[in-house]
């Protein structure tokens, strides 16, 4: 599994419109064969600041997933409602193992 936590910080004006097209984004996503999960999660205390966590089945599979037009959509959708630029970090799946997450 490669699993990625993209952290997203948008403007407070566009936290609303933030979450519909991400959910879009994410529920399209799912049916992609490479990804198992997209998770959508806001910080409490900060509620314009969200992770994405998404856990994909190989290395490949989130450069396909960024060919998608769902997520060239998303991506275009989102460019003016962040306030800074998101970052994400890469992890490594521990437990459960990699046949327990379909």
């Amino acid at each position: 599994m490669h699993i990625v936590h993209v952290f997203v910080e948008v403007k407070s004006d566009a936290v609303v419109d933030f979450i519909e097209a991400t959910i879009l984004n994410a529920k399209a996503s799912l049916k992609e064969p490479g990804i198992t999960r997209f998770d959508v999660i806001q910080e409490t205390d900060t509620p314009n600041r969200f992770v994405l966590i998404e856990v994909y089945r190989t290395k490949d599979d989130p450069a396909r997933h960024k060919e998608t037009e769902h997520y060239q959509h998303w991506r275009e959708t989102v460019e003016d409602m962040m306030a800074v630029p998101r970052t994400k970090k890469i992890y490594d799946n521990i437990f459960p193992d990699d046949s327990s997450w379909d």
